[in-house]
């Protein structure tokens, strides 16, 4: 239900990371429980994204929303007539499905969330693709998408330990002012916290006018909050999926071919007239 109630917030669809902030904040998780590993010896996915993985695929094979292959998902006819669900109505219905569908099989489960949707859309194996970096390879990217955005002067410091900084460089406006910018990368595939936010503006009073912080995750609407604090300097944020969209415009290890694709229509009504 706080799935759907997002996506009719936000206009009927929504990336995997717009409906999670949109989910998080309708049901007020605390940043400690959006921090909750589903299986810490398994890897980095949250709780909470596991059980949004989960509820999309329900919610997909119920008819409520589907996904494109760029990545976003939406409510279709019929979910944008429904407001709320019986969740155990959901989940027989989908288990019935299942049976259905592999009666010969010997397990009743569904597998892995999302293993029936469409491929993977180039979002989703960009990112995945970015979380595979080592640490020192995602700060070089982040010097390089940088560079290519206009700054100077990009220097990757992080292997020194500088109190969380990865890097600094010079932004310039119009070739008139320019700006000392240190920034901080985090290979992340659940939220920063409004801590991180934190601890980075700490480190970055009195060397730079201001913050930037690259994330392959996303940011807890706290950490928003704390980066634009009044009072404070500034910090700006790069998610996951502002990142992918840069190096796809820059063109750094993602290329765009356009397709042509043929439409052809019936005329039913002019075919009767003769």
């Amino acid at each position: 239900n706080p799935t759907l109630e997002a996506l009719h917030v936000l206009g009927g669809s929504g990336t995997i990371q717009e409906i999670y902030s949109k989910v998080t904040e309708l049901i007020g998780l605390s940043e400690d429980q959006l921090e909750v590993l589903h299986d810490p010896e398994k890897g980095s996915q949250t709780e909470i994204e596991y059980r949004l993985a989960w509820t999309r695929t329900y919610l997909k094979k119920y008819g409520l929303i589907d996904n494109s292959i760029r990545g976003v998902w939406a409510l279709t006819q019929e979910g944008r007539k429904t407001e709320r669900v019986d969740p155990d109505a959901v989940r027989r219905f989908v288990m019935d499905q299942l049976k259905k569908e592999k009666a010969a099989a010997k397990d009743s489960e569904l597998g892995d969330p999302e293993e029936s949707d469409a491929e993977p859309s180039w979002r989703e194996i960009l990112l995945e693709t970015l979380l595979d970096m080592s640490p020192d390879a995602f700060e070089r990217l982040a010097q390089r998408v940088l560079r290519e955005s206009g700054f100077t002067q990009v220097e990757v410091t992080g292997r020194s330990g500088d109190d969380g900084i990865d890097g600094k460089g010079i932004m310039r406006l119009g070739g008139l002012l320019s700006f000392q910018v240190i920034f901080q990368c985090k290979r992340y595939r659940g939220p920063v916290s409004a801590d991180k936010i934190r601890d980075f503006r700490g480190a970055m009073i009195g060397r730079a006018d201001k913050g930037l912080v690259i994330t392959t995750g996303n940011f807890t609407k706290d950490a928003v909050r704390e980066a634009t604090r009044d009072g404070a300097p500034t910090i700006d944020l790069v998610d996951g999926d502002s990142l992918v969209d840069k190096l796809k415009e820059l063109g750094l290890g993602v290329s765009a071919k356009l397709v042509q694709l043929e439409e052809v229509e019936i005329d039913r009504d002019w075919f009767a007239t003769l």
